[in-house]
């Protein structure tokens, strides 16, 4: 998942129009800010239609690049034979996914200070670009370490291009109530977009040879720059107005003193990009509620690619269907993630209805209502689908069932990850960056590793077994976060972060 602008995601019930400002000089009192609340530069003034827009292309550019991590896992049999990659007792094969999300990983640490020193607009095209380079190789690469390695880089390019276009969603959108279903669409087109990466595998493979794959997604990413060139709007508020500033000044209305402050990376930014780098590995060392959402949200997201290995293993096995057949039975797992989004909206309205039962700060929702939908999707989407995916995986009983099971498990992850995202923003307010920072962070590395004990798992103690050790794991982890809807005052009381978010959003409510 991506990380989200600490600047930007507070639960504040409304965020004033013109708090962007670019001081010139510490020593003056000249500051370059918008003109007054209705500046139609303003993200959050721009034309609704202009928004929805904006929004649409980022949930379908996260969609399309997170593809790339999976759409690969079909061709496993003939990469291994084109390169002599042994299978038999570990699966060797899926390296490639694991270097991707380990590169996924790594570079969740830098999005931010990166957004944030330079704006979307640039970090999004510059790293596009790359990733086109990191593409060329996946297609052309003529040993498997070239396709190790590449694939590492290119993970880290679509965990940037994600996390940007996450950062466009909360900077044109002004209010939790506005943001909640971008968001959503976003978070949609995150999931989804790993889970069709084997179902758009599968109908390239079935024609073309293996290194079509890589071929094709050279081609319709490359097409696309030019739509993302042209409407992909910078839209971080500091950095357009540090683009008003540099216009000022090359019209001599400003000298080279005044601007002093506009400079990037000075060294005050340099150790604060070090600050919020770091303070990811922090919160999930001494937080206990962020550690067991990390874990809850990342041990969904990498179920998600752990399907990548065990539906080839279930159903080949049981109804003698090829690698093609495989990847297309995963796209039951994309209709339920569809599925859960309609549920989600469900879990929006319970949030903002708990504003009226909340005794601690009176008028603002409660945070832990942010997962009450998402404990009934890890107990009944993902526990128990992953209980019906076992017990139906026998040989007499028809395939459609097994496939419900996946739209199950599809829908409740959905449940999951958006529940525990909206969670963490909220509970950890000002520190809700690097927070999510380190969910997504541990979702990139149980989508790397776990999917590598599938094969030895599913092997060893049988299909219906492997499967209901995940439901059980999953059963236990969707229960634990009960424990906050009793005693959640208490635990955010003793939590130095935590309790931040108390003063901040008493005084976003008191300001509206």
């Amino acid at each position: 998942m991506g990380t989200y602008d600490e600047t930007h995601l507070q639960p504040t019930t409304t965020i004033d129009a013109s708090h962007d400002s670019v001081k010139t000089n510490e020593t003056t009192s000249t500051e370059i800010s918008w003109d007054g609340e209705r500046d139609p530069e303003n993200p959050y003034n721009w034309p609704v239609s202009r928004k929805w827009a904006l929004t649409c292309l980022a949930a379908f550019t996260t969609f399309l690049s997170m593809m790339n991590g999976t759409i690969i896992t079909v061709a496993h049999f003939e990469i291994s034979e084109r390169f002599s990659v042994t299978e038999t007792s570990f699966p060797n094969s899926y390296w490639p996914v694991t270097t991707w999300a380990s590169g996924g990983a790594c570079s969740a640490l830098f999005i931010l200070p990166l957004a944030e020193e330079f704006g979307t607009r640039p970090v999004f095209l510059s790293t596009y670009l790359l990733f086109l380079c990191f593409l060329v190789p996946q297609a052309v690469a003529q040993n498997f370490a070239t396709l190790v390695v590449t694939r590492f880089f290119a993970g880290g390019c679509v965990a940037i291009l994600a996390n940007t276009a996450a950062g466009v969603i909360g900077n044109i959108w002004s209010t939790e109530w506005s943001r909640s279903i971008p968001v959503s669409l976003y978070i949609l087109g995150y999931m989804a977009g790993s889970s069709m990466g084997p179902v758009m595998g599968a109908a390239i493979h079935e024609s073309l040879d293996w290194r079509w794959v890589g071929y094709l997604q050279l081609i319709w990413f490359g097409a696309l720059f030019p739509v993302y060139y042209f409407f992909m709007y910078e839209s971080r508020g500091s950095a357009i107005l540090a683009q008003r500033a540099r216009a000022l000044k090359k019209r001599g209305k400003g000298d080279e003193a005044d601007f002093e402050e506009e400079r990037m990376l000075s060294s005050a930014k340099l150790r604060h990009f070090f600050h919020i780098a770091t303070r990811p590995v922090v919160l999930f060392s001494t937080e206990p509620v962020l550690f067991v959402s990390t874990v809850w949200s990342a041990f969904t997201v990498g179920t998600l690619f752990l399907f990548t290995q065990s539906v080839e293993q279930v159903f080949m096995e049981l109804y003698d269907w090829d690698v093609a057949q495989t990847g297309y039975v995963q796209c039951s797992i994309v209709i339920g993630e569809c599925v859960g989004w309609g549920l989600n909206l469900i879990s929006r309205k319970l949030y903002f209805s708990s504003a009226s039962r909340n005794t601690e700060v009176p008028g603002t929702p409660i945070p832990e209502a942010r997962l009450y939908m998402a404990v009934l999707g890890g107990v009944f989407g993902i526990s128990g689908g992953m209980f019906t995916y076992a017990w139906t995986s026998y040989s007499t009983i028809p395939w459609i069932a097994p496939a419900i099971s996946l739209a199950m498990v599809g829908a409740g992850s959905v449940l999951v990850v958006s529940g525990v995202s909206d969670y963490v923003v909220d509970a950890y307010s000002d520190y809700a960056g690097s927070a999510m920072g380190s969910v997504a962070g541990g979702e990139n590395i149980f989508s790397a590793f776990l999917p590598l004990a599938t094969m030895s798992m599913y092997g060893n103690i049988g299909l219906q077994w492997a499967s209901t050790l995940l439901a059980l794991v999953s059963l236990v982890l969707s229960l634990v976060p009960t424990l906050m809807f009793f005693w959640g005052k208490e635990i955010r009381a003793r939590s130095v972060f935590m309790n931040a978010m108390k003063d901040t959003v008493k005084k976003g409510h008191e300001a509206a």
